[in-house]
């Protein structure tokens, strides 16, 4: 399976940077925050929005901390000027990665991600140098345990979806990404649970990596999710995560 979804699986069999409340929090609030700012604080005529909200409702994100984030965001309330920025890179083993950063210091940001990558194998890409590998793409994340794989993907082709397919213990439903929220909402309609919905950078193909190449890749990702300026991180690799037992 692509990168966009093993590197959330093996972020969970790791209990990574994401499993701590504090990073996951800071991550959600400024995702709310850039939502409201670049489609105002209405949820019902803003997308991105209510997937952010409801990203956060499901994380126990409390309802003061969002309502502030939006009032930051549409500048209710006081706050900084974050802006979204895109970096480019190459990882172990030849992976592209997509790097998604909200800021209020791009020059600080890249300076952080350049060291992580040079740290770990990796290093710094231009603009383009791997963007034209992905494509822009919602996802849907489902409890598989929970749900048979052939009711599951009826109901995802019937809820809008493009696809549906199975990565470990979840199904990874993929959307165009004007599509996402009216697809959630459709399957849950439906009585299916969306575990969780974000807009990625889906790769084309993938890359397999083994061995010493695949633990620094994990080493490599893991530094990278540390920036607290990172957002979300997408590469185009696919590995066995069973190798990684002994990381």
């Amino acid at each position: 399976m692509a990168g966009h979804s093993k590197w959330k699986q093996i972020k969970h069999y790791k209990a990574a940077t994401d499993a701590k409340r504090g990073a996951l929090f800071t991550r959600l609030i400024r995702e709310i925050t850039m939502s409201a700012k670049q489609g105002g604080g209405d949820p019902t005529g803003n997308a991105r929005l209510r997937t952010a909200i409801e990203n956060a409702k499901a994380s126990n994100l409390p309802k003061d901390n969002i309502d502030r984030a939006v009032k930051k965001g549409t500048g209710e309330l006081e706050g900084v000027d974050f802006q979204e920025v895109l970096y480019e890179a190459y990882g172990p083993g030849g992976v592209a990665i997509m790097i998604q950063a909200v800021t209020d210091n791009p020059t600080r940001t890249v300076a952080d991600v350049r060291y992580k990558l040079s740290r770990n194998g990796g290093n710094l890409g231009s603009t383009n140098s791997v963007a034209f590998m992905f494509d822009r793409r919602g996802q849907l994340f489902l409890d598989a345990t929970k749900l048979d794989e052939d009711a599951a993907m009826e109901a995802a082709l019937e809820a809008g979806a493009e696809d549906l397919t199975r990565d470990e213990d979840q199904y990874v439903v993929t959307t165009q990404p004007s599509e996402l929220h009216a697809v959630r909402e459709a399957l849950e309609q439906r009585g299916v649970h969306v575990r969780e919905a974000e807009l990625a950078w889906v790769p084309q193909n993938t890359v397999r990596v083994e061995g010493d190449a695949a633990h620094q890749l994990v080493k490599l990702l893991d530094a990278l999710d540390e920036i607290d300026d990172v957002q979300k991180v997408d590469a185009n690799f696919d590995m066995d995560v069973s190798e990684l037992a002994e990381a």
